[in-house]
Parts: C-alpha cells; sequence; structure tokens
C-alpha cells in the first residue's frame, strides 16, 4: 500500500471533554486535587454519538403532522404516507396538544418503543436561517457551527476541544488520555472536527483491526524534514496524521479486542420493498463497533456516523406503495439500529452515559414533485436518543399553509440544539462556551437533556455534589460528596420503586469533600438510587449493580 492510498484511507478529527477549572472559590487544602477529581470522575464518562444523514432528510415524511394532514395530503399526494390502514403512520404520543401531535413512519415502530420507554426526543424545524439548500456549503455551516455567511477553518466541536486539550497533538496521547479524543466510522474528516491550526483533533477509522493492519502495513519510516513552503507544508501535515494515526492504532486494537457486544441482534435488513442497494443497513454496523469499544473502555467522548442515501430527488418511494421504497428503508435502518444499539448498551449497562443525535444538511421542499420524489428545502427535524432526556416533542409541527417560498420555516436553529450538547451533557464553563461561538445560543438551548452535567463554578453554586465509581459496580462503590457548609447528611440506598434499602449515612457532617465505602455485593444486579439529602437540598445518582 502506498502513502497515497494510506492518507486517502485515514484522517484525523475530533472532539473530547475535559473542564477547564478556573475561577473557583474553594478551600486551598483542597481546591486543585478535588477539583482534578470532578473533572476526570463526572464528564470523562459522558460520550455523544452523532449520526449524519447526508443527503438532505425529507422530515415531512419521516414526522408527519397528524393536525395538518389533509395540506400535507395535498402537497405530497404521490408520496404521502397514509393515516389509516394497514400500514398508516404511528401516532406518537396522543397526549400532546394537537400542534404537537405528528405521526412516525410506518417503519419506524423502534423509535416509537424507544419514545414510550422515555429515550427518545424529537425536536422540530431545525436549519439556520437562509438556508441555501447547497450539500456543500450547508454541511460545512453545520459543522463549521456559524451563520450562513460566515466562514470558518475550524469546526465546533474543534474549537471546543482546542479549549480543553491544549496542545494537542504533541502531549497525546498520553497516560490520563490514551484514547482518540474522537472517532470517526469511515474514511472522511468531517470539518466539525478541525482545529484553527494543524490537523484535527480524533481519527477516522472503519473498524480498529482493520486501521490497525492498514497503519502496520505501510512500513516507511517518516521524513523528519520538509521544504520551506507550501508543499512542504502539506507534507508535513500528512507526516503528522500518520504519527497521530501510529500512537493510537495498538491501543485501538486492544480495546477493541478488550470489548464485547452483549449478544443483542442488531439489523441487517429491510424487511420490506426496495431497491437492492437499499436493503442493507449500513448504520448498524457502525453502531455496534462503537458499543463493543465502549465495553472495552475506550475513553473516547465523541463518535461520528454517517449513512446516506437522503438526496430523494426521484423514486423516493415505491410506485403503489408509498409506505415503502428507498426513504422508507432509510427510516427503518436508523429506528432499529438505533434501538439494538440501546438494547446493547442496557445489556452492557453503560447507556447512561450515551447521548446519540441524528442531523441533516437540510430538509426537503414540502411538496413532492412529478419524478416521486421530493427536492432541497429548508427546515427538518432532528431525533435525540438516550437514557438521560426529558423526552417529548420540542416545538410546534411546521406550517404547512404559511411556506417560505415552499419550504417549511426554522423554528429552533441548529446551535440551539449543539448547545445543549456543549453546555448540559458536557458541562462546558462559559468561557468554552465562547470559544466554540455558541455564546449567543446558549441562553436559548433546548432543554432535552435531563442528566446534566455542570461546571464546576456551577457545582459549587449548589449546595453539594455527590459521585458515585465505579458504575457500573461489582461490589464496593465509593460515593463521594461535597457540601458547601456543614449539616445533617442523610444517605440511603434504594431501589427504582424509591424503596430505601439501606441507610449509608445519618449524622451531622462538616463543610468540605467526604467519601465512604458502600458494598453493594449482597443485592442482585440490576440499577439503585444513591440518594443524598442536607440542609434542605438533595442530590441523586444511579448506579448499575453487574458482577
Amino acid at each position: 500500500m502506498n502513502r497515497r492510498d494510506f492518507t486517502r484511507l485515514t484522517a484525523l478529527m475530533g472532539t473530547g471533554m475535559l473542564l477547564k477549572l478556573n475561577g473557583v472559590p474553594l478551600f486551598a487544602s483542597q481546591k486543585q486535587s478535588f477539583l482534578n477529581d470532578i473533572a476526570m470522575k463526572s464528564l470523562n464518562d459522558k460520550v455523544i454519538v452523532l449520526i449524519e444523514l447526508h443527503g438532505g432528510n425529507d422530515g415531512l415524511n419521516m414526522v408527519i403532522p397528524m393536525d395538518q394532514y389533509g395540506n400535507y395530503y395535498n402537497l405530497r399526494p404521490n408520496i404521502a404516507i397514509p393515516q389509516s390502514g394497514p400500514r398508516q403512520y404511528i401516532p406518537l404520543d396522543l397526549t400532546l396538544p394537537d400542534n404537537k401531535k405528528v405521526g412516525l413512519h410506518p417503519d419506524m415502530v423502534s423509535a416509537k418503543a424507544m419514545y414510550d420507554n422515555g429515550h427518545m426526543a424529537l425536536i422540530q424545524n431545525v436549519s439556520y436561517e437562509n438556508n441555501n439548500a447547497s450539500h456543500f456549503r450547508s454541511r460545512n455551516i453545520w459543522h463549521m457551527g456559524v451563520d450562513y455567511d460566515e466562514y470558518e477553518n475550524s469546526g465546533w466541536m474543534g474549537r471546543y476541544l482546542d479549549h480543553y486539550y491544549p496542545g494537542y497533538p504533541t502531549t497525546y496521547p498520553n497516560a490520563s488520555v490514551p484514547d482518540p479524543l474522537a472517532i470517526e466510522i469511515g474514511t472522511g474528516v468531517s470539518l466539525a472536527f478541525h482545529r484553527d491550526q494543524g490537523i484535527p483533533a480524533g481519527l477516522s477509522i472503519q473498524n480498529p483491526d482493520a486501521f490497525y493492519d492498514l497503519i502496520n502495513s505501510v512500513g516507511v519510516d517518516l521524513p523528519t524534514n520538509f521544504p520551506n513552503n507550501h508543499a512542504g507544508d502539506e507534507i508535513e501535515y500528512m507526516m503528522q496524521v500518520e504519527q497521530q494515526s501510529n500512537s493510537y492504532a495498538q491501543r485501538l486494537k486492544d480495546v477493541y479486542t478488550a470489548g464485547a457486544n452483549s449478544g443483542t441482534v442488531y439489523p441487517d435488513l429491510y424487511p420490506n420493498i426496495a431497491p437492492p442497494q437499499d436493503l442493507n443497513n449500513p448504520l448498524a454496523p457502525q453502531l455496534k463497533i462503537i458499543a463493543r469499544l465502549l465495553s472495552g473502555g475506550i475513553g473516547t467522548k465523541i463518535f461520528l456516523c454517517r449513512i446516506g442515501g437522503f438526496d430523494t430527488h426521484a423514486n423516493q418511494v415505491e410506485t403503489g406503495n408509498t409506505t415503502m421504497g428507498k426513504h422508507a428503508a432509510l427510516m427503518y435502518h436508523i429506528s432499529s439500529a438505533v434501538k439494538a444499539f440501546y438494547d446493547d448498551l442496557q445489556n452492557l449497562g453503560i447507556a447512561d452515559r450515551v447521548l446519540t443525535m441524528t442531523y441533516s444538511e437540510f430538509g426537503r421542499r414540502a411538496a413532492s414533485n412529478a419524478s416521486y420524489g421530493t427536492d432541497h428545502g429548508n427546515a427538518a427535524p432532528m431525533l435525540v436518543f438516550g437514557t438521560c432526556l426529558n423526552p417529548g416533542v420540542y416545538g410546534e409541527n411546521p406550517d404547512l399553509v404559511n411556506l417560505q417560498n415552499g419550504n417549511i420555516a426554522m423554528q429552533y436553529d441548529y446551535r440551539q440544539v449543539f448547545s445543549s450538547v456543549v453546555k448540559d451533557w458536557f458541562g462546558a464553563t462559559s468561557a468554552a462556551i465562547d470559544e466554540v461561538k455558541f455564546e449567543d445560543f446558549v441562553n436559548n438551548r433546548v432543554d432535552y437533556i435531563q442528566c446534566k452535567d455542570l461546571s464546576t463554578s456551577e457545582i459549587f453554586k449548589e449546595n453539594l455534589w455527590m459521585n458515585c465509581y465505579p458504575n457500573p459496580s461489582s461490589s464496593i462503590t465509593t460515593i463521594e460528596y461535597y457540601q458547601q457548609k456543614a449539616g445533617h447528611v442523610e444517605i440511603n440506598i434504594m431501589d427504582l420503586t424509591g424503596r430505601s434499602l439501606a441507610k449509608v449515612v445519618d449524622e451531622n457532617t462538616n463543610q468540605g469533600k467526604h467519601s465512604i465505602d458502600f458494598d453493594f455485593s449482597k443485592f442482585i444486579d440490576g440499577t439503585y438510587i444513591v440518594h443524598l439529602t442536607t440542609n434542605g437540598a438533595s442530590i441523586t445518582k444511579k448506579v448499575i449493580l453487574q458482577k
């Protein structure tokens, strides 16, 4: 294999997560070590999986507005999903107000099941101002995290990582951060993970074993001197990519070998009628790799998957059956693959750590075309999956009467959705949010995350903080907490019904950091609640027991 093949098949990109700890009023004897503990123990286990729906997803055939079905049908009679019959749309939630009631595509049964379990949120009408409906430009805007008329050499995740991982890639990997900051499943490099200067922070792989074999097949010593010109800069850049790839190859292979999926069956074929090239599920193998890496102990925080085929200008549906065909297969692939992924994660005891989100560069026009397809449009829904969500439908159904040049109007800027990831899921500081360039959106972010991580300064504005580790646990679990002022502390172990099973602490304690070990070995495997109360405040944490 020559070096050109190598650089085409591998590329660095990336993301990751650490706290920048500054300006926090703590007591001198505890300050640095405790802040570092919080950084490593609270944020380091959070993971996000981004799924790019490449080509521009037809949101109106994925999420059908039930209150405007007549208008919906009139706009697209040759591709409309029926509201009655054996393959009608699936009503998502009949308890919602009429302007939020939607039907899912009939092949999204698994997504409906996740919603019913409280593990899915739907965010309506997401886009950016003045969407120009260009695949390339729109993807760049979503990845750069900027307005329609702005340009950046970096992506929003790359800027985020630059804030928390200064010096990358020179001092990475290291003992504290042995894993890639981000991994993209595939062969491309996404602009989202580019930094302002130097190589992106992360890795692009097809699978860990193939990546390891690829690295070790190159077998060429790297040059150390480069011409002092543009060509020399490009060569040096590629050499840095290769050096970083070499650094991570063995680690990825080891983690992948150590990990294992739980036995969950991932879907492979669309069970209904669609073009032959669309029957295989391209998303499921990507998610299966991620689950295995996580089970093997990888510390990577951000993963990116991609599923293509959404540019459905023609033959979006099967002739004579609008519920089947190319787009239907894509809906099945997403829904069934994500459900299998979370079943796997639940069985592995790590589902609470993982948030998954779909996005697409734009939606499709409200009206179908004569070719049984749809053309480039504007706003579209996003799906968010996880066990730490505020489930529900965010935003109202699109207005199909008052369209904007035939397009669905935007209700949420895409950065209002991504800001919640940065702020609530990863617990970013205000300084980090400014560097990411989300400061104008974070105060109006969409509140879909339930298990929020606070930045360090916010943690200590609260009355107390608590963490439990290891989690999952096989026996002994350390319960660590910090209280701002002295007072009576009570810590109980409860089951999921709220029944108290054990009292761990019931005493007056001083202000500061405390820890106590609790032995779960006499309990059966399952999920338990650690509940702490003091000074009129309370906090809870889930602990998974897995012997």
